[in-house]
């Protein structure tokens, strides 16, 4: 099925700043804590690696006035930090800079920095200040959102995100989990809601939550999950998309150094430890009318709505299209087993814990789809991109979706996704779908940068083939 005509993707749309934003908040924020020396201006790069620069505080108001300069080459990093020339965006254009500009609302203290210091999300434009540039993540997720005023419909989304403590220090070079604050034990045992092992790391996880609310992010739950040392923290949700992946990306920043003051470390890799589960994202989406009406809430005779059934169509239809989006690195695939409880079909159910695509159960009203695919180490706006391409699709042409999963989907569908990230470039280079929302000039970015990785990657030669081959062959 083709894609439905519509605006251009690469159409620009009226993003956070095109002008330049006043100086009154950088104002009110330094009269309210004279004490901050340093104001971190942040960024996400392709794969939510938050990068940026540290000023003055004498510096914050001319960075709210001209912004800051940094090269567009920041979007064309790959993992290791490290920028990919095929993409046109290093050398080939003088690694030249572009001028970054604050997100109006979001300077905030910083609570863990024993030196008081403040952060600013900050988002790219060309030096005309008014276009967007359109390798920024977050303007990518910016265009998909501006569709839905097509359909006169509000995006609601909330993010669960899962993470794992462990040691700072690794003698074997591989992770392991931290000694208990309490016990001195290190967890050796799968207690999924186990409240004792929230117990054991109260106060970590009590600074979490606080140091999420002194930053304006609506974290509201944490609970232990499947593997020694794992935890999950729920997002509530919020009506814009843009801001809920803005806070995904200061929560893990959160997480990590709340995690250092407590003299741990934490990892949001995808498969960490190859005997237990993996970190996943799952996604939860509805989406309101102009009257905040949920269009996903049951028909008077308990059915599911039409909108609702196009959109789990367009998010299965297309999801081997997007794999890529939502498993962006060659560790994301050892996620999937289904003894590990990642779905590995395209599939859907009500209040179906083994599907892809999970209709929650509870009040009509916020009746919503769960994408239970992602990992951790995906980029938040990219992965959210990529799920309202598939949903807008969906609803557009009327996609239905294949016919509902009962019982456990494990058993009853092969796996049929990708299952390494090879496949997934193959699938997201060749989707018209994705081209027409992402843009293709940005899929050129993104699958270069990750070839790129893939392939210094297969140049590795592995322990384990030293083992198997050294002295056999």
């Amino acid at each position: 099925m083709q894609p439905q005509a519509g605006a251009d993707a690469v159409t620009a749309v009226a993003a956070t700043p095109s002008e330049p934003v006043g100086i009154q908040e950088a104002e009110a924020f330094l009269a309210t804590h004279p004490e901050t020396h340093f104001i971190d201006l942040l960024i996400a790069d392709m794969n939510g690696i938050v990068r940026g620069k540290r000023i003055d505080r004498s510096a914050l108001a001319k960075a709210f006035e001209k912004g800051i300069a940094l090269p567009a080459s920041v979007f064309a990093l790959n993992i290791q930090g490290t920028t990919v020339e095929e993409t046109g965006l290093g050398l080939e254009i003088g690694d030249a800079d572009r001028i970054c500009l604050p997100i109006p609302g979001t300077l905030t203290v910083e609570p863990w920095q024993k030196r008081p210091t403040g952060q600013l999300l900050m988002t790219m434009y060309e030096f005309d200040r008014k276009t967007p540039f359109f390798a920024d993540p977050r303007y990518v997720l910016q265009r998909i959102v501006e569709r839905f005023k097509d359909l006169k419909l509000t995006p609601v989304s909330a993010f669960e995100l899962e993470f794992y403590l462990i040691d700072q220090e690794n003698i074997t070079g591989r992770p392991q989990p931290p000694r208990s604050p309490m016990s001195g034990k290190r967890p050796n045992s799968v207690q999924v809601y186990s409240m004792d092992d929230l117990d054991e790391y109260a106060e970590f996880l009590e600074d979490v939550i606080e140091a999420a609310h002194e930053q304006g992010i609506p974290a509201d739950a944490i609970v232990a999950e499947s593997a020694p040392g794992q935890f999950e923290v729920n997002l509530h949700h919020v009506d814009d998309p843009v801001k809920a992946c803005d806070f995904n990306v200061l929560l893990k920043r959160v997480i990590k150094n709340v995690a250092y003051d407590h003299e741990m470390d934490t990892t949001f890799m995808a498969k960490p430890y190859y005997d237990q589960a993996g970190n996943g994202m799952h996604v939860h989406i509805s989406l309101m009318d102009e009257n905040g009406r949920n269009i996903f809430a049951p028909n008077p005779d308990g059915s599911l709505s039409d909108t609702l059934r196009w959109a789990i169509g367009g998010l299965l239809e297309t999801l081997p299209q997007y794999m890529a989006f939502l498993c962006p690195n060659v560790n994301s695939y050892r996620r999937f087993s289904p003894s590990f409880f990642v779905p590995c079909a395209p599939t859907w159910g009500i209040d179906n814990r083994t599907v892809a695509v999970r209709v929650p159960g509870g009040e009509p009203e916020a009746m919503r789809i769960e994408h239970r695919l992602a990992g951790a180490d995906a980029n938040p706006y990219l992965l959210m991109a990529a799920l309202l391409s598939a949903i807008h699709y969906g609803i557009s042409n009327k996609v239905e979706p294949p016919e509902m999963t009962e019982g456990n989907a494990y058993d009853q569908h092969e796996p049929s996704l990708p299952t390494n990230l090879r496949d997934a470039l193959r699938e997201l280079e060749a989707s018209e779908v994705m081209k027409e929302y992402i843009g293709e000039e940005y899929l050129d970015v993104f699958v270069l940068c990750k070839e790129s990785e893939m392939e210094e990657f297969e140049k590795t030669i592995s322990d384990l083939e030293y083992m198997w081959y050294l002295h056999t062959v």
